[in-house]
């Protein structure tokens, strides 16, 4: 599979996509027809033209999969699809039910090049279990697309020992996902993202990464750190103990 997987689209003080619109270009085939699936945010139109706006002058031509009224179709007519961030749960409710969940992991599997950025980066996981978002609506499955076999948490925060918040860490979270859930969670900071090319899989961009796995210290993981055998671990969910 092709995959980059961003952790956000905005980084502060830049523009939409800007932090990391070389490697993106640089990811997607020359003069692209990118099919974008805008599903994470209530106005599909105004999302589209927003990515539409961050590719001017690349050559990419992008078409949101919601116009004229068959997703499918826009999909199957893409050199590329690009999964946009917003609610993962929206998302992944929408997905479901104009069937491009299906056919999104059907056409990727065969070669189809996939970006996402944040709940388009939750898509790629076997579920949505470690998403931050608020359930705003309810998918009739967590079951997600399943391009990689372990968890990613988008916009991973750091404990803040200064803060005097009292509620849970984002570790504390994930945490209680490994006593749960036996399964890798790579944790994207801000800026960071992932790529997968095939058999091969490494983190990059502006910071760090952290991996947490049930039972050992979570790992911090430089830029450019290879990160393929998690492309070979086998998932296990509800398995308490």
């Amino acid at each position: 599979m092709n995959l980059l997987l961003l952790s956000n689209s905005t980084q502060y003080g830049r523009s939409y996509l800007e932090h990391a619109l070389d490697v993106v270009t640089a990811f997607l085939p020359a003069k692209a027809r990118l099919a974008f699936v805008p599903y994470a945010l209530a106005d599909h139109d105004a999302y589209t033209a927003k990515v539409a706006g961050a590719f001017d002058g690349t050559g990419v031509q992008v078409r949101g999969v919601h116009e004229d009224g068959d997703p499918l179709t826009r999909l199957a007519e893409a050199d590329a699809v690009f999964v946009g961030g917003g609610n993962s749960f929206r998302l992944l409710s929408a997905l479901y039910r104009t069937g491009l969940r299906d056919a999104l992991a059907a056409g990727v599997r065969d070669g189809l090049p996939y970006m996402g950025a944040s709940a388009g980066t939750n898509m790629a996981a076997p579920t949505l279990r470690t998403t931050n978002d608020m359930p705003i609506v309810q998918p009739p499955s967590f079951e997600a697309l399943g391009l990689v076999p372990f968890q990613i948490n988008p916009h991973y925060l750091d404990p803040d020992p200064g803060s005097t918040h009292k509620g849970e860490t984002r570790e504390e979270r994930l945490t209680e996902f490994l006593e749960e859930n036996d399964v890798p969670v790579l944790g994207l900071r801000e800026g960071s993202w992932l790529r997968v090319d095939g058999t091969r899989a490494h983190v990059d961009g502006a910071r760090e990464a952290r991996l947490f796995r049930r039972g050992t210290p979570p790992l911090e993981l430089p830029a450019g750190s290879d990160v393929s055998e998690l492309l070979t671990v086998r998932p296990e969910f509800d398995v308490r103990g």
